[in-house]
């Protein structure tokens, strides 16, 4: 099975609690990048981890949480070769894997209640890249992506 990795910010540890459970349920391999606790944390630590760990391939995907998921989400896609997309419902989860090849899904708790999150998570695991046309698309993002100097402030 898949391993997924994990990371959030104080804001969504609950709810990553939650997801991590959510996960191991339906059988995946869990990678808990942080945060451990409420205590305030800054949210580009964790985004950026979980981006590191999904694009050195130590883990097949990854999903990440913070108040809105927009920051972490944003930190994530600084990695390169991540497409981190930000979904609040089931239906852009499933299109941000099916049209996007989403490697990395982010959601915020102040957005989403637990339940309706494991519902987004499952949409967005059950789905599957489509190819064809939306490879060509993809190509051309990676290829811009491959001319940028992404080295880490």
């Amino acid at each position: 099975m898949d391993t997924i990795a994990l990371g959030c910010d104080h804001a969504a540890f609950s709810l990553k609690e939650n997801i991590k459970e959510y996960l191991t349920e339906l059988g995946y391999q869990i990678l808990d990048l942080g945060t451990y606790s409420e205590e305030r944390v800054d949210y580009p630590d964790f985004g950026i981890a979980v981006g590191e760990a999904v694009a050195r391939g130590e883990c097949d995907r990854g999903i990440v949480m913070c108040g809105t998921g927009i920051g972490i989400s944003i930190s994530a896609n600084k990695v390169k070769g991540i497409r981190a997309a930000v979904c609040s419902e089931p239906f852009s989860a499933r299109l941000s894997k099916e049209h996007n090849n989403s490697n990395v899904l982010a959601f915020g708790s102040r957005v989403v209640a637990p339940e309706y999150a494991r519902t987004i998570v499952k949409a967005w695991l059950d789905a599957t890249f489509q190819e064809g046309r939306h490879s060509l698309r993809i190509g051309k993002i990676s290829s811009y992506e491959a001319k940028q100097d992404h080295s880490v402030l």
